[in-house]
């Protein structure tokens, strides 16, 4: 038979799309059924304590493959091979960034996934999120990333004893940038002893990810989803790890004093002490982020797409929002009379709502 006669013009060859023709819908087998038993120790679990071991969970997830991956690049600086065989700034950046996705897809469905104490203090701030739970959820979070020191130092140990024995014995102290205590910890360099010069790239780098996190959050954003939301939020710390890596940046308190902790139970209090650095580190990316997010909230965030997303609601309710429409001169009179129910005044109301996008064109929330 010819071509002509075998295929037509939008037809496939035979071969390995011989699997679109002959695919086989098959129906996975259903799970066992959910006993009582399960269902009793489930709802028996405290909930603080499966939020606090979630944001724990989550930040180790965030900082183990990223420090794992400093390991890898930094104890191989030397290596015969060549460094860039075992790692780079850019890996290092997206084992940080694809670690955070995880830590978000793993663990924000329980505890709202914050993974840095600056974002739970400024959901507390702008979004409501309770005060008394700030505490432990910042606990947790520093206990996670202890954790993720503690396993990274014991998987890596004799790669970092060997290490250590080389740059002890060519008189470089263990405690330095592109010593061992680096691999858990910022250390600056050398040249880096401008305390304010660290300040402000500290302070200019978090401000970036809060903004980014905080936009990337907005449920009124149409350029991000719920499923790209994660992997935007990491990319945000990988992109300026990229860029600034090389010059000491932080960029989370619980990532850097949790596995401070370990580098002080290794190499001793000076990783604290180390040109005075550690303050930076630990603790300029709270208002750093209180000011991204205060820039976001101030300058771009709009609440009336949020409250026509479904997303929030007035706080005196529909009456609220009527008497905020009715402010602006979006509505004429009939207020009372259509809260009452009588009618007038609703399509004033409805255009309102509409021209801010709390319904859309159809008239539907």
């Amino acid at each position: 038979m010819s071509d002509m006669h075998r295929l037509h013009t939008n037809d496939l060859e035979l071969g390995a799309t011989d699997a679109v023709q002959r695919h086989i819908s098959r129906t996975v087998v259903p799970p066992a059924q959910v006993s009582q038993r399960k269902l009793d120790f489930e709802h028996s679990r405290p909930r603080w304590l499966r939020e606090c071991m979630a944001e724990a969970t989550g930040v180790f997830f965030y900082v183990f493959p990223g420090i794992a991956s400093v390991a890898s690049f930094t104890i191989n600086l030397a290596s015969p091979q060549g460094v860039t065989a075992f790692g780079s700034l850019f890996q290092i950046g997206w084992a940080f960034a694809i670690g955070i996705a995880f830590a978000i897809i793993t663990c924000a469905p329980t505890s709202g996934g914050h993974f840095n104490p600056a974002i739970t203090i400024c959901f507390a701030i702008w979004q409501g999120f309770p005060w008394k739970k700030v505490p432990y959820y910042i606990v947790s979070q520093i206990f996670g990333a202890f954790i993720a020191g503690l396993l990274m130092m014991g998987m890596y140990w004799p790669e970092i004893q060997a290490y250590s024995a080389a740059l002890t014995k060519a008189g470089v102290p263990l405690v330095s940038n592109g010593g061992p205590a680096s691999i858990l910890c910022t250390i600056p360099g050398e040249t880096q002893t401008n305390l304010g010069y660290l300040f402000m790239t500290e302070f200019f780098v978090d401000s970036f990810i809060g903004i980014v996190i905080w936009a990337a959050l907005d449920p009124a954003n149409p350029f991000v989803s719920a499923t790209s939301a994660p992997f935007v939020i990491g990319l945000a710390y990988a992109n300026m790890v990229w860029g600034f890596a090389g010059i000491s940046i932080s960029t989370n308190l619980a990532r850097d004093l949790g596995t401070r902790m370990v580098a002080a139970i290794f190499y001793g209090p000076t990783v604290f002490s180390f040109n005075n650095y550690s303050w930076i580190a630990i603790l300029v990316n709270v208002p750093a982020t209180i000011f991204a997010t205060a820039y976001y909230e101030f300058l771009m965030r709009d609440s009336i797409q949020r409250i026509g997303a479904g997303h929030a609601v007035h706080e005196e309710g529909e009456e609220g929002l009527v008497r905020h429409f009715t402010n602006r001169g979006l509505m004429e009179g009939g207020t009372t009379n259509m809260l009452q129910g009588n009618g007038s005044g609703s399509d004033e109301y409805e255009t309102g709502k509409r021209e801010h996008g709390y319904l859309d064109s159809q008239g539907a929330k």
